[in-house]
């Protein structure tokens, strides 16, 4: 007879989600206070448009559209203070953040630990040609990334590894109101890793360009999901505040 309480454990949902280390802290350390910190994905780049795997190549940049993107962003949080800007340096986070920053006094902080996925091989190559060339490690980076390996290198480990640097890189930072802007796959691994989910997950969210995500954290670097992907900046005149 069922007691009404659900083991903390995965085999509840077939191991589709293992919630045991949600409320685990991302410093190990009090934080000076609560902390919230809004993700913002890069605006579209020349290589989404182009449907090229991107990684951790700077070759791609913002695309018209893209730089829409990134005004849109900007007009969504007007509202918002935020007391630092984190980015990625590669060439399309970093111009978003400087769109998303413009007119701010505090200058923009790059962190090498924001930055994307290194897929070898892949990078650069179209899809649908990468599927082609290299279907073994294509099919294995889109159906089963956290098995992706080159000469046993994972690129997922090394995202997870970065995602938990960048958090405490961010949460110790003074201030309280927080910007990083990013890319997709180590965006995903800072959403994981606050929700403490492994590289297995990795695939459990999706985040357009442009989308907006939000965390608070307690003094005790534990994370909570405000919002998740918000994008109806992207068709409408919507400001956020909270």
């Amino acid at each position: 007879m069922s007691n009404g309480i659900i083991a903390n454990d995965a085999s509840v949902t077939g191991g589709a989600y293992d919630f045991s280390k949600a409320t685990t802290s991302l410093t190990q350390k009090l934080l000076s206070s609560p902390k919230q910190v809004t993700l913002v994905r890069h605006g579209l780049s020349t290589w989404n448009d182009e449907s090229r795997v991107q990684g951790s190549s700077n070759l791609s940049t913002l695309t018209e559209t893209g730089i829409q993107q990134a005004e849109r962003c900007k007009k969504a949080l007007v509202d918002i203070h935020f007391d630092q800007c984190f980015s990625s340096p590669i060439s399309r986070a970093k111009s978003t953040a400087e769109i998303l920053w413009a007119e701010r006094e505090e200058p923009l902080i790059f962190l090498d630990s924001l930055k994307e996925a290194h897929l070898f091989h892949l990078e650069g190559m179209k899809n649908v040609d990468a599927k082609r060339i290299y279907p073994k490690d294509y099919t294995c980076w889109r159906e089963d990334p956290s098995k992706f390996n080159v000469n046993g290198v994972y690129p997922l480990r090394q995202v997870w590894e970065a995602a938990n640097t960048a958090w405490k890189e961010i949460l110790f930072t003074p201030g309280k109101k927080f910007l990083v802007v990013t890319h997709k796959s180590i965006l995903r691994a800072l959403i994981c890793t606050a929700l403490g989910l492994s590289p297995e997950r990795f695939r459990a969210f999706d985040v357009n360009n442009g989308g907006i995500s939000v965390f608070k954290f307690n003094v005790e670097g534990e994370a909570m999901l405000q919002s998740m992907n918000m994008t109806a900046h992207m068709y409408t005149d919507h400001t956020y505040l909270y």
